[in-house]
């Protein structure tokens, strides 16, 4: 078993698992994975009827969050909007005596039908994934939280079977690095997404 330098929360966010090759494949595994704890929202409250303490204290108990979720309308599913707005309390997440969060790292960790050519300023899309996050890596910024570039699987409709594994498999490479202290955070903090080169972003050994 190997000795866990951090805590990850996953806060998992897909209202239709069942049609989502991709995503089923990346949680594969997820539930066993030491220092993990894999957090299902929409099968926890599936009338996003969150309960605020409870939540509050999973995030208190973790030292990385990652928000997993498919890119819907370039953000994410309705229950993590609903989340960041009664869990992230003034006082508490925020705000002069808001401290619970600080110190922690918050990455996204997301799937996107389309090609990462229509996410750049000359594409369809006009932005990068990363630039339309903002809103989130504000919010870690307000939340005294250091944001990590996401992990992003693009095209996602034409990926087979091979393909999948392989961002499976550097998902999960990913998450053990970082709970294992073995990830150059300043290099994962300036990517336009962390696996778009993890090699470069994954140490062998840790400090």
């Amino acid at each position: 078993m190997t000795d866990a330098h951090r805590k990850i929360l996953v806060l998992f966010a897909h209202p239709a698992l069942q049609k989502s090759r991709v995503n089923r494949a990346l949680i594969r595994g997820l539930d066993v994975m030491d220092g993990v704890t894999f957090h299902d929202l929409y099968e926890r409250y599936p009338r996003l009827e969150i309960d605020v303490r409870h939540e509050q204290e999973l995030l208190l108990q973790h030292d990385i969050v990652v928000l997993q979720h498919p890119f819907y309308w370039y953000s994410t599913p309705a229950i993590l909007k609903e989340y960041q707005d009664l869990v992230l309390e003034h006082g508490w997440a925020y705000g002069r005596e808001g401290r619970a969060l600080r110190g922690k790292i918050l990455l996204n960790a997301l799937t996107a039908g389309g090609s990462e050519e229509v996410y750049c300023a000359q594409g369809r899309n006009r932005y990068t994934v990363r630039r339309l996050l903002a809103p989130i890596e504000q919010t870690a910024s307000l939340c005294g939280m250091r944001y990590l570039a996401p992990f992003v699987v693009h095209g996602t409709h034409a990926l087979d079977a091979a393909e999948i594994e392989l961002h499976r498999r550097d998902y999960h490479r990913l998450l053990e690095a970082l709970r294992d202290d073995r990830v150059d955070l300043d290099a994962a903090a300036r990517a336009t997404h962390v696996n778009a080169d993890i090699d470069a972003i994954v140490r062998t050994h840790t400090h």
